[in-house]
C-alpha cells in the first residue's frame, strides 16, 4: 500500500467531492476527516440519504476497501455517484491514504 499513490488518487477522482482536513467545508459529499472508526451517516451539517443514515457500517479499512468498489452496490440508495474503483492496489492504496490523512 502506498499512501503517495492513494494521495494522487484522492486529488484526481476524490476532492472534487470531498474534503479531508479538519474544519474544512463539506463539498458534494462530506468532509472525510476523522473517518476512520466513524458510523457512515454521521457527520453534523451534511445531508446523508437514508441509505447511509440507516448501514450502520463503521468506516473501517475492509469496509472502506469493499464499499470503495462499487459504492451503489455496497449501500443501495447512497447519493454517491462514484462508480468505483475496480483494481484493487488502487482501493488499497486510497485506503491508506485516507487512513492517514483524515487524522492529520
Amino acid at each position: 500500500m502506498s499512501v503517495e499513490a492513494g494521495d494522487k488518487i484522492f486529488k484526481a477522482r476524490c476532492a472534487q467531492c470531498h474534503t479531508i482536513s479538519k474544519g474544512a467545508p463539506h463539498k458534494q459529499g462530506p468532509n472525510l476527516y476523522g473517518l476512520f472508526g466513524r458510523t457512515a451517516g454521521t457527520v453534523p451539517d451534511y445531508s446523508y440519504t437514508t441509505a447511509n443514515k440507516n448501514s450502520g457500517i463503521v468506516w473501517e479499512q475492509k469496509t472502506l476497501h469493499d464499499y470503495l468498489e462499487n459504492p451503489k452496490k455496497y449501500i443501495p440508495g447512497t447519493k454517491m455517484a462514484f462508480p468505483g474503483l475496480k483494481k484493487t492496489d488502487e482501493r488499497d492504496n486510497i485506503v491508506a491514504y485516507l487512513e492517514k490523512a483524515s487524522q492529520e
